[in-house]
Order: structure tokens, then sequence, then C-alpha cells
């Protein structure tokens, strides 16, 4: 790989924002190998574009788009492995525990998440891990403003029915502590009729 002018620049914004960087490749992949390659990619596709970046204030969203970019060219890439069926899998189901510590709520939320399709997971890691706005989730993900909302609200309600629990359950406020949610849709509790 070629020398660049701004080299020691470049290892310092690695040094300084790597970590962070690759805590949102791990919530994209759902696997932290995975995450590992996919972050090395968008480092090496932003050092070599280095001397071109002009506003050194947007280097993550320049990098977090070339994660994302990378990480749909291998979805469309990759085989699919897993087809339809009539009769869904049998799901182990956790006891509802509403005194879990933080590292067993923790856990079971990067279950959910792993368990949510590719873009709704992109749109949760964007919106609540990173902090972006809708527009920019939108603009990151190259959909519109509204497909983000409505793919925010499915997959929070995915994750919800997920984690067993409602707006009114007391582990929302655990939820919220981990992920920095606050604004949960608002869903009927189940019904206890048969």
């Amino acid at each position: 790989m070629p020398i660049i002018e701004g080299e020691e620049e470049f290892r310092e914004y690695v040094r300084a924002r790597g970590p962070s960087l690759l805590r949102t490749a791990h919530q994209l992949t759902g696997h932290p190998l995975d995450a590992e390659d996919l972050l090395q990619n968008a480092l090496t596709r932003t050092y070599l574009a280095w001397e071109r970046i002009e506003d050194r204030g947007s280097l993550d969203g320049y990098v977090r788009r070339a994660m994302v970019n990378i990480n749909i060219s291998q979805w469309r890439r990759r085989k699919v492995e897993e087809y339809p069926s009539d009769e869904l899998p049998e799901v182990a189901v956790e006891p509802h525990d509403s005194h879990g510590t933080y590292g067993e709520v923790h856990e079971r939320l990067e279950r959910a998440l792993d368990g949510l399709p590719e873009r709704m997971r992109a749109a949760i890691v964007l919106r609540y891990y990173e902090d972006l706005t809708e527009p920019e989730v939108a603009r990151l993900l190259g959909i519109s403003v509204g497909t983000v909302k409505s793919t925010v609200s499915r997959a929070m309600a995915k994750l919800r029915n997920e984690l067993g629990i409602s707006v009114a359950d007391p582990q929302v406020a655990k939820v919220a502590e981990v992920t920095g949610v606050t604004d949960f849709p608002e869903t009927p509790p189940p019904s206890s009729s048969p």
C-alpha cells in the first residue's frame, strides 16, 4: 500500500476512533470476527482516499458509510443458506427475570439484535448505538426517512417481543439504559384470553 502524506494523522484517527467503529461493525455484522474484517476493509478504503477527504470532521460518517456499503455488497454476494418453511422451528424461551443483571440484559439484547434481519439491525445500530438522526440513517442506508421510521419501529417491536417486555415492564428501564432508547412505541399488552 502506498504511504500517504497524512499517515500519522490516519494512524491517530484509527487509534482514537477504532474501538467505537469496531462496535458499530459488530452491530452491523453480528459476529466479532466479521466485524474486524468489515472495519479493516472500510479503513483500507479510507486510507486509500485519505488525501481526498477534505472534511476531517466527517471521517466517522465516511467510515460508517464504507462499512454499510461493504456489508451490503457482502449480503448480495452471500449464497442463500436459509430457506422458507411452512413450519417454524421451536425456539427456546428464557424465563422472564425482572432482576437480571446489566450483563444478562446486555447479552439478551445482543442475541435479540443478532436475530433481526440485516436492514433492521443496521437501522437500530445507526439510530440508537451511533445516535444518528433519522435523515442521517436514511442517507447512509439509501432509503427514505419514512422507511427508516417504519423499519426502526418494527425492529423495536421485534426486540421487545424477543426480550419478552412491554412498555410497562420494569425491564424497559434496563433496556433503555443499555441502548439509550427511551422512545418505545406503545404496544398493547399480550392478551390472556385463549
